[in-house]
């Protein structure tokens, strides 16, 4: 156990500079010394103020990520110092990704897979049971801290097929369905014990290509599929109301998604001179990996796979096997990069911001396009360091352009989505962010809610997840500090009563909640934000132990520390 005793966490030494500031720490001097894979332990003073509460501190001097350092600062302060300023600081700390644990329940976890099944956290339901590929239970907490949960147990079921999960809704065997398919969304406005409830746009389905391997290497050829799919074609005969072409990766109802060049429309006679000029006059064979889960942003996915494949075929001669892939080994292989040809793909908004887009897909650090191009790397590094929407706009528009040019993936669509209920769910309600939370569902006064998605959550540890099936499960489950307000993209407190930023938005003090208690009876208070984020921040750490190992959207949002490669 580390209750009670002082960590510091250590990186190199180094102090970088920065446009917008030093990579300074400005509650206290650098600390010099060599970096450590495990915690240090500083003996503490034998005095009342030490014995009643020591912090911790997570440090990372030579600023490898956003955080120079977060100190546990009292037992319900925590301060976040950062190497530069973060316009999206609090819609990120929103995100569930980042949901708070118990810093003696991540410690005593590290055995592989010993953590995907059955969390630790604070929020309203607590896991019950997960029976694999059949169900996963969840009952409510009664010592949770904010509003009880309305119904006494919630139900997660899953099925693939749209036709099934609407089947059971006017069955009445489930209380709430995920993505009705497109040909559903009348039969349920025409039933009066249902409610249709539709989401909107705020996603991106992409045709992916890794530039890691052949003939992918040659920009030309990414941008003859680029010019050779016909992406209006697709959303006209595949997508539901409330659909669109994507002009850019980001959908145009977020700030800055949509300035720059829209992208290039379908020209299958320029599409096959450029391959040509690549040297494939005849075209080329090669893979196309997708799994068979819905998405919002892909309602049919096979449906439009097939579309896929034949459109490469007609329009360009390129031969493409269809490789269907389970869902997490999918996420798995295309996102570290090893899939070695076209794969099938979307984003969700996590957070209503365009780093949530961009910064992931196009950051540094992301391996499923294979190499990716300082040409915007660089400019959204830069632009997600400044707050003013006005004064980022170029910055976004010059990387909407790069990413035009280098065409890592093929934007496709911004899918319309929806939800449905049965009509008397008061409470119901459909998540811009897909994130909807059942604890303030009504289901007509029955003490279950049973909602059926479209697939099986693939663990519940979600620090370690990108799944959205997994991530709405672990919704109900586990707090961060910021939320978002329910059925909308409005951020609120949660496990912090507040964080405030110093005026150049490198510090930020966040005041946590007291009195809240964790599902095993632990008590809240900063050390487990610290070791929460130590866990999720540092790459050689022993308790930076997951699922996939990956850890993406730490990486991708703040940076790793002692990441190899």
């Amino acid at each position: 156990m580390f209750r009670n005793r002082k960590l510091v966490f250590v990186g190199l030494a180094i102090l970088l500079s920065f446009a917008l500031g030093s990579c300074a720490q400005p509650t206290a001097e650098p600390t010099t010394a060599p970096p450590v894979v495990a915690p240090t332990a500083v003996p503490a003073e034998p005095t009342v103020e030490a014995a009643a509460f020591e912090g911790l501190t997570f440090e990372d001097p030579a600023c490898a990520g956003f955080f120079s350092s977060i100190v546990a600062a009292d037992e319900h302060t925590v301060v976040f110092n950062m190497c530069k300023p973060d316009a999206a600081f609090l819609s990120k700390m929103a995100f569930s990704v980042f949901s708070i644990y118990p810093q003696e329940w991540l410690e005593a976890t590290t055995e592989a897979g010993a953590r995907l099944e059955a969390p630790v956290g604070t929020g309203p339901y607590r896991v019950g049971e997960w029976n694999r590929g059949e169900s996963i239970t969840f009952t409510q907490f009664e010592d949770y801290w904010g509003e009880p949960a309305n119904a006494g147990t919630v139900v997660f079921r899953w099925s693939t097929e749209s036709a099934a999960r609407v089947l059971e809704l006017q069955a009445g065997t489930v209380d709430g369905i995920d993505n009705p398919g497109p040909d559903d969304f009348a039969v349920i406005e025409s039933d009066s014990s249902l409610q249709l409830l539709e989401r909107p746009a705020l996603n991106v389905f992409y045709l992916a290509m890794n530039n890691g391997f052949e003939p992918f290497d040659d920009v030309n050829v990414r941008k003859a599929v680029g010019l050779g799919i016909d992406r209006q074609r697709i959303v006209d005969t595949f997508y539901p109301r409330g659909s669109e072409v994507a002009s850019h990766f980001v959908p145009c109802a977020i700030v800055n998604g949509c300035t720059g060049d829209e992208w290039y429309e379908f020209d299958p006679v320029a599409a096959k001179a450029l391959l040509a000029e690549a040297g494939f006059p005849d075209g080329f064979s090669t893979n196309l990996f997708y799994r068979d889960v819905v998405r919002g942003y892909l309602p049919q996915v096979a449906q439009v796979a097939g579309d896929i494949q034949a459109q490469l075929k007609a329009n360009l001669n390129i031969d493409a096997t269809i490789v269907v892939m389970e869902s997490g080994a999918f996420i798995e292989a295309c996102t570290s990069g090893t899939c070695d040809g076209f794969h099938l793909l979307g984003w969700g908004a996590d957070f209503p911001h365009v780093t949530n887009f961009l910064d992931f897909h196009f950051g540094e650090a992301y391996a499923a396009y294979g190499t990716q191009s300082a040409s915007y790397t660089e400019v959204l590094a830069q632009a997600a360091t400044i707050a003013d929407e006005a004064t980022s706009a170029p910055l976004y528009s010059e990387a909407n352009n790069a990413i035009r040019e280098y065409v890592p993936m093929v934007p496709i669509a911004h899918g319309g989505s929806a939800v449905a209920y049965r009509a008397d769910a008061d409470g119901a309600h459909a998540s811009p962010l897909s994130n909807e939370y059942f604890a303030a569902v009504d289901p007509g006064g029955r003490d279950v809610f049973v909602w059926m998605q479209n697939a099986e959550p693939i663990s519940l540890f979600c620090a370690d997840e990108t799944d959205g099936e997994s991530l709405r499960a672990c919704e109900q489950v586990m707090e961060p500090l910021y939320t978002y307000e329910v059925g909308g993209v409005a951020v609120e407190t949660a496990l912090a009563t507040s964080c405030v930023p110093s005026t150049d938005l490198l510090v930020w003090t966040c005041a946590l909640r007291e009195g809240v208690t964790f599902h095993d009876g632990s008590k809240f208070d900063a050390n487990d934000v610290v070791t929460t984020f130590w866990a999720g921040l540092d790459a050689s750490s022993p308790l930076h132990v997951g699922n996939t190992g990956l850890w993406e959207y730490y990486s991708a949002f703040w940076g790793l520390v002692n990441a190899e490669g």
